[in-house]
């Protein structure tokens, strides 16, 4: 089956990364896959949860939203709370992130991971998860040198950091496992699923789902297969930003 952009089934769209596309924030990357485009900030708190007082651990969280005109029809803007969508989502790029930290060694500050959709074709979790991990190690290595010599000095990168972290969506579509779906494609899909993989191998989240359909054992090894490859090549990339951040 050929796809609506020509690809391989194993083939991910290309991707576009730009580093400080906002001046004002700790980090920030404008992540491109495709013509999914989302930005990606990370801000330092020098606070922690209430619920968190006394632990001597950090915290990790995201938020996530669609701008308005990301999608074809106009997306209102959620001024009551976020959607039960936007929930799930933001949860989901929040325990990707807590997933590679060391939140004991993070020390009692937090990290806050906004993903503002810029334009949505499909993949929009999975590429802010991408460009997440990128701004906030940026901006965990921007608080280390910023931290002055008279203060106990920040555990190494390493330390925090424990790993890479990366995601992809792979899907069955018209009986075919194919890599990275866009929207038509996600839309099309008897099988959506996106599965979120450290570089050490791990798996922090699988999500799999059969669209008024089901898919059996080796369909779903199909899919994992294809996406490992994608997570592979995706922390490659992050590689190439952060090579001298987190080795």
């Amino acid at each position: 089956m050929a796809r609506v952009d020509g690809r391989k089934n194993d083939q991910l769209r290309t991707i576009k990364i730009t580093e400080d596309f906002v001046s004002t924030a700790e980090a920030s990357y404008l992540i491109e896959v495709g013509k999914t485009r989302i930005l990606c900030c990370a801000s330092l708190e020098e606070e922690i949860p209430r619920w968190l007082k006394g632990k001597n651990k950090g915290w990790v969280t995201a938020e996530y939203s669609l701008l308005p005109r990301s999608t074809t029809t106009r997306v209102k803007r959620e001024r009551t709370g976020a959607s039960g969508r936007t929930q799930e989502i933001q949860r989901l790029i929040g325990r990707a992130l807590r997933g590679v930290v060391d939140l004991e060694a993070l020390g009692e500050r937090s990290f806050v991971v906004d993903c503002d959709v810029i334009e949505a074709d499909g993949g929009t979790r999975t590429a802010s998860i991408v460009g997440g991990f990128l701004a906030l190690a940026k901006a965990l290595q921007r608080m280390k040198q910023s931290q002055p010599s008279s203060v106990v000095a920040v555990p190494p990168m390493r330390q925090i950091l424990r790993h890479y972290v990366s995601a992809v969506s792979v899907g069955m579509v018209n009986g075919e496992a194919m890599l990275d779906l866009c929207y038509v494609e996600d839309s099309e899909a008897e099988v959506d699923m996106n599965v979120v993989r450290t570089d050490s191998g791990h798996f922090v989240e699988v999500q799999g789902t059969g669209e008024e359909s089901v898919y059996s054992r080796q369909q779903l090894n199909a899919m994992l297969d294809l996406a490992e490859k994608g997570c592979n090549e995706l922390v490659t990339l992050q590689k190439q930003f952060l090579g001298s951040v987190l080795p």
